[in-house]
């Protein structure tokens, strides 16, 4: 069966290196091709970056609409500024493209759901980058938690702290001063954490409750926040996410990029398994996975290595190929999720409940 082939709109320096060269294996000194997708096109709305396109084999187009115009071109990977999501992928849906987005989907509910009922109407298959799922550790954590190993879970906590923006390029940035945009530490970074906790957890989250940090940078967006989440079996946990946390050097700050499940016969503990890593060992940290009794620690070692981009593709293109479109579905419920904590913490903290 034909590979699906692909076209990046918004190729910058992530979009490269990270979609590009790994996601995509253009960087074919360190990857194999992929087997059911090829990155065969981009586009940005900066010029300049037609020569690093170039570079890795890729047909430059003009802007999204030539994209969009191309028939060779079967779906595309939106990798633009969060405002322009919504209207670039239902404009690809509505020119027959299938389509991966960044995170968030949209800036609203709202645009979420027609993105959804667009792709739904036009029986094409949508994603979003959720791709720390496929991080190995974290899928060996699911696999712990929901095989029993920790007893009766009752608390857990997904946390991701760091220092960004008291530098005034940083504050400068979407993520410390495009609240609407989803910028800020939930929008951000938030949103992480509620699909790996509801991955890891096998379930839902229905209700949150939210505080903000105490107010100490200089940036437009909230410096951090508390949350709580609540599993409509009553189970509960919470979230710490902050650009206003220092961490140490890079070693303290990507190995506490992570989380704690707390069961009744032990915890589990992940170090460095919410960041864009996949496990590779070049990568800056080693990642670690372990159970801790109170007596003894056993680490958890994943029965393989996958790249986190490569797999979230590898599933798009799958889906294409077996006719299966993928929905929008738990990306709107994310996009809930991080609404509904900014709204509890305006209102001191109040429960709310996500119904989508």
């Amino acid at each position: 069966m034909a590979k699906v082939k692909y076209a990046i709109i918004g190729f910058g320096g992530i979009a490269e290196n990270r979609v590009a060269k790994e996601g995509f294996a253009c960087d074919v000194k360190r990857f194999k091709p992929l087997t059911q997708a090829v990155l065969v096109g981009a586009t940005a709305m900066h010029p300049a970056r037609q020569a690093a396109a170039e570079a890795l084999g890729l047909q430059w187009y003009a802007d999204a609409a030539a994209v969009f115009a191309d028939p060779t071109i079967d779906a595309v990977y939106i990798a633009t500024n969060n405002a322009s999501h919504a209207k670039l992928a239902i404009d690809a849906l509505k020119a027959g493209k299938h389509v991966i987005s960044e995170k968030p989907m949209a800036t609203s509910v709202a645009d979420a759901k027609e993105m959804d009922k667009v792709a739904r109407a036009k029986k094409l298959s949508l994603t979003v980058d959720h791709m720390m799922v496929n991080n190995a550790w974290n899928v060996a954590a699911a696999k712990t938690v929901q095989g029993g190993k920790l007893g009766k879970v009752n608390d857990s906590c997904f946390h991701m702290e760091f220092a960004y923006g008291y530098d005034p390029a940083e504050a400068a940035t979407w993520r410390c001063s495009k609240v609407a945009e989803m910028g800020g530490p939930i929008g951000d970074v938030a949103s992480h954490c509620f699909y790996v906790a509801e991955y890891v957890f096998g379930k839902k989250i229905a209700k949150v409750a939210a505080v903000y940090y105490p107010k100490i940078m200089k940036i437009k967006a909230e410096d951090g926040a508390y949350i709580k989440f609540f599993f409509d079996d009553g189970t509960q946990g919470s979230v710490n996410c902050a650009f206003s946390e220092m961490r140490g050097g890079l070693a303290g700050t990507l190995t506490n990029l992570g989380y704690e499940v707390y069961g009744d016969k032990a915890a589990l503990r992940g170090y460095g398994t919410m960041f864009q890593l996949s496990g590779y060992a070049d990568e800056p940290i080693t990642q670690r996975l372990e159970i801790d009794n109170g007596k003894s620690v056993t680490a958890v070692k994943p029965s393989k290595i996958q790249n986190i981009y490569q797999t979230l593709i590898e599933g798009h293109a799958a889906s294409v190929q077996a006719k299966k479109p993928l929905t929008g579905a738990d990306a709107i419920h994310n996009l809930a999720l991080c609404a509904a904590a900014h709204e509890s913490a305006q209102k001191g903290g109040k429960v709310i409940a996500v119904k989508c």
